[in-house]
């Protein structure tokens, strides 16, 4: 990759900095994303493709009658491997021209054969269609990311179908729910991303081969105005590329728009693993769940006791950075003047790439919380016991007046131990409005009764069964067949 300097400087490739004893610095490929993902979009992977791309454009040509020789691909094939950056940037400092650069570069290695390199073509054919090969391995890495997150929060949610909870809204204590019903809110979020990701990689289309402006005039000037061979070509290219077709009308590049709903689609993972994170880090913070803490592992500096939710803040820190990036999509395909402009390039390069290093970092993260977490059931088990009495007055004021009592006397009487019972538990005290209900005449309550009529299980409504039948009916259908990805601890 080359590194971009101050005006009237030199520019650098990252082994001539490491060479002068810096080191260029990208957290997201340093510390967050995988070795795969960052592989993927590195600048020798990048290079590498738009050989590949002028090799694919010359096969298609000659096979269509094009004059290009066997020996001729034969020695582009022989070349491609070849590829130094450090010559490539000595060209782009005379051209001002990275796709020049390289394709001069190129022809330069492959000797004669280098004379039949991007015919017809513009810069856009090796630039836009390789992104979009990018993209594609992209989506197809997190596919299997979102997959492995998936399978680890499916089993959890199956291991803490029935396990009783408080639930929460406005992060105040509600009605119960279940520890796995609650997952199984986070794995859906994730599996409808799932389902956009693998959507978008079926949908998604290259450029082909287009032309300067996309009328494909200069491959019918090759192929002597047969407008047959000119579409056998476009078709050609897309198949050999590995897309289901490409786009049937472009400008110069294929459509912005496409950008904007990849990102989409990568913000929606973002949007999920921020919920997943925020929400660790509120019941980390209840005492409830806990994210994996390793034995060595330093909560802080100075606090040494402290075990902070780093991962889940990493989480959420990640997220919201995809999710501000993502809003270069549509800006970008809105602001696109009449067949292009390039106010879209510097701002595609910075923007696209650290897009799915982010969304790689998020889902290996994501899997990874789901596979390690904690449960905490005696101190899930304390706030259910200091909450689910107050839940349960109105089940035993119905059961106290099925026995004779009277309605309005009985609800008054709840309402003053309640009263009470409040007080006590904002001291620190244990909940005392069972005991207190109990030894109230007026009820006739045992307090076996009351121990059996408040199991928190009652409480918990259809939670286990809804985790069973969405298991069962939805996330199990779904992942079935899917090769996940290894869950691994995070780089850093």
């Amino acid at each position: 990759m080359i590194l971009p300097a101050a005006r009237g400087a030199e520019r650098v490739n990252p082994s001539k900095l490491r060479a002068m004893g810096l080191t260029p610095q990208n957290p997201l490929h340093e510390r967050y994303a995988s070795a795969e993902m960052t592989a993927l979009f590195s600048a020798e992977r990048r290079y590498a493709t738009w050989r590949r791309l002028w090799i694919v454009l010359a096969e298609c040509q000659a096979e269509l009658g094009l004059a290009i020789t066997p020996a001729q691909l034969a020695a582009l094939r022989e070349a491609a491997p070849r590829l130094d950056l450090a010559r490539v940037a000595t060209l782009e400092r005379q051209t001002r021209h990275d796709v020049v650069a390289h394709l001069r570069h190129f022809a330069e290695q492959a000797g004669e054969a280098g004379g039949i390199l991007h015919l017809g073509a513009t810069s856009a054919f090796v630039t836009d269609n390789a992104d979009l090969l990018l993209f594609a391995e992209g989506l197809d890495l997190l596919v299997r990311r979102l997959a492995a997150a998936g399978r680890a929060l499916a089993a959890f949610a199956r291991r803490h179908a029935g396990l009783p909870c408080l639930a929460y809204t406005h992060f105040q204590p509600a009605q119960l729910t279940t520890v796995g019903k609650r997952a199984t809110l986070w794995l859906h979020d994730l599996l409808t991303d799932l389902e956009e990701i693998r959507r978008r990689r079926r949908e998604l289309r290259c450029r082909g081969a287009k032309g300067t402006t996309g009328t494909q005039a200069s491959f019918l000037t090759l192929f002597r105005g047969d407008d047959a061979k000119v579409r056998a070509l476009d078709r050609m290219i897309a198949a050999r590329l590995g897309f289901a077709g490409s786009f049937p009308v472009t400008g110069q590049t294929y459509p912005r728009k496409q950008d904007s709903q990849l990102l989409a689609a990568l913000a929606g993972i973002a949007e999920s693993g921020h919920k997943f994170g925020t929400d660790l880090r509120l019941l980390q913070g209840t005492g409830e769940l806990s994210e994996p803490f390793d034995d060595t592992q330093v909560g802080s500096s100075a606090m040494a006791y402290k075990r902070n939710p780093v991962r889940s803040e990493r989480l959420c820190a990640l997220a919201r950075r995809l999710l501000t990036d993502s809003l270069n999509g549509p800006l970008n395909a809105a602001t696109q003047w009449l067949e292009r402009s390039l106010d879209d390039s510097a701002n595609r390069r910075l923007v696209l790439p650290d897009a799915f290093l982010a969304a790689d970092a998020i889902t290996g993260l994501a899997g990874h919380l789901a596979a390690g977490l904690r449960v905490h059931e005696e101190t899930i088990r304390a706030r259910v016991e200091r909450e689910l009495p107050f839940m349960a007055t109105e089940t035993l004021l119905m059961e106290a007046v099925l026995r004779g009592g009277d309605r309005q006397l009985l609800h008054e009487r709840l309402r003053r131990l309640s009263l009470e019972a409040q007080a006590a538990v904002a001291g620190g005290a244990p909940n005392p409005l069972l005991d207190r209900i109990a030894a109230a005449p007026e009820f006739g309550l045992a307090r076996a009764e009351i121990a059996r009529l408040c199991a928190p299980a009652a409480f918990t409504g259809r939670a286990a069964a809804q985790v069973e039948e969405y298991l069962a009916e939805i996330a199990e259908p779904l992942l079935s067949g899917l090769d996940p990805a290894p869950v691994e601890e995070p780089r850093i």
